[in-house]
């Protein structure tokens, strides 16, 4: 928006250092961070008042429930003002043109993201019979919103126009990739819907310790922020030797914004944590880092990114099945901080080692583009 302002309020510098993505980046990480470092007291202070407080009930486990006694009663749902911070700063300085046309169904994502997670947290804070919405209903609504903006770059966008069609491109082999306009894009459809609805779920997984998933969410945006300039410029990705995808750069903006959200909620959300983010605020961040990955054309990188996130959704699927096949648990506790948690590791400690985990992810995720 303010792109397109800018010959009417500004001068013609100041209209030419606004066309520099990494200024408008820089731009939204700022103002993202100030709206939640100025706006989080008052809605902490509001979320308190209204007795919107986390539950540590209904675990089904004596022992966490204990562990996360001091917890009980703290606002949570404090993700309110993250996605609306990114939600508002995404729109201020992206740019929503022609060549640009990924913009508005990234915000569109997670805008809706959110807003399936404000609705499983709304149940879950007045239904004390409850944890929440059904499953079924949260990962379908969720599918429906991913499949809506999957069709969305598939036609209006035109994601890789150029290239006949998206493809799935793979790490360390420049010349491999896959085929996914074939059955009219069947397999995009079902690829964009896998990444961007396990990437908000895996998210929601980690999101259990002060810090935790917030300082991962910052490190995976700084990588991602990096990915996609490169991705964006053709200079860039001709000599990383990776597929140029015109429009990508407008999502470095993005991650701006998702790491100036990041950091602004963890100025609050550190331990001792004065508010959490509910899964209002994990499944509209992880479902921004999905999207992310699929107009970029690295689903498979977001693996190593992600990885923190990656290990935490396997750790569950591999404890529910061997609870289920072999009727014994692989983890103490799942997700996998808990497992640490359960061994008596402090939750500080765990938190900066993964945090540590997730910076050295980002970085080897970066060395994959020149790897070939």
């Amino acid at each position: 928006m303010i792109h397109w302002l800018a010959p009417w309020l500004f001068s013609e510098d100041v209209c030419r250092l606004l066309g520099y993505i990494s200024f408008r980046a820089a731009g939204a990480a700022v103002t993202v961070f100030l709206f939640a470092v100025l706006l989080g007291p008052r809605v902490i202070a509001w979320l308190g008042q209204l007795g919107v407080g986390e539950r540590i009930d209904g675990t089904g486990s004596a022992t966490l429930e204990a562990l996360h006694a001091h917890k009980k009663g703290t606002p949570t749902m404090g993700g309110i003002f993250i996605i609306g911070g990114i939600v508002l700063a995404s729109a201020l300085w992206m740019r929503f043109d022609e060549p640009n046309r990924f913009s508005l169904p990234g915000i569109f994502l997670i805008a809706g993201f959110a807003g399936v997670g404000f609705w499983d947290d709304w149940v879950k804070l007045h239904n004390p019979k409850k944890r929440g919405i059904g499953k079924r209903e949260k990962q379908g609504a969720l599918t429906i919103l991913a499949l809506i903006v999957a069709l969305w770059l598939l036609g209006p966008a035109g994601l890789e126009s150029a290239a006949n069609g998206p493809h799935l491109y793979v790490p360390f082999f420049k010349e491999t990739s896959f085929d996914l306009s074939i059955w009219f894009g069947v397999p995009f459809l079902l690829l964009a819907v896998l990444v961007l609805t396990g990437a908000a779920n895996a998210v929601n997984l980690t999101d259990g310790m002060d810090g935790l998933a917030t300082g991962c969410i910052a490190t995976a945006a700084i990588a991602y922020a990096v990915i996609t300039y490169a991705v964006g410029r053709v200079d860039w990705s001709h000599y990383l030797l990776v597929q140029h995808v015109a429009g990508a750069g407008e999502m470095t903006v993005m991650m701006g914004a998702l790491l100036g959200g990041a950091l602004g909620f963890l100025w609050f959300n550190a331990a001792p944590a004065m508010v959490f983010m509910g899964d209002v605020g994990s499944l509209g961040l992880g479902g921004a880092l999905g999207y992310t990955a699929v107009v970029s054309r690295t689903e498979l990188v977001l693996l190593v990114v992600g990885g923190v996130f990656v290990a935490e959704a396997l750790s569950v699927m591999i404890q529910v099945a061997s609870f289920k096949l072999r009727g014994k648990r692989v983890f103490r506790c799942a997700p996998l901080h808990h497992h640490f948690q359960f061994g008596g590791m402090p939750d500080t400690r765990v938190v900066v080692r993964t945090w540590v985990v997730s910076a050295l992810l980002a970085l080897c995720s970066l060395a994959l583009f020149k790897v070939r």
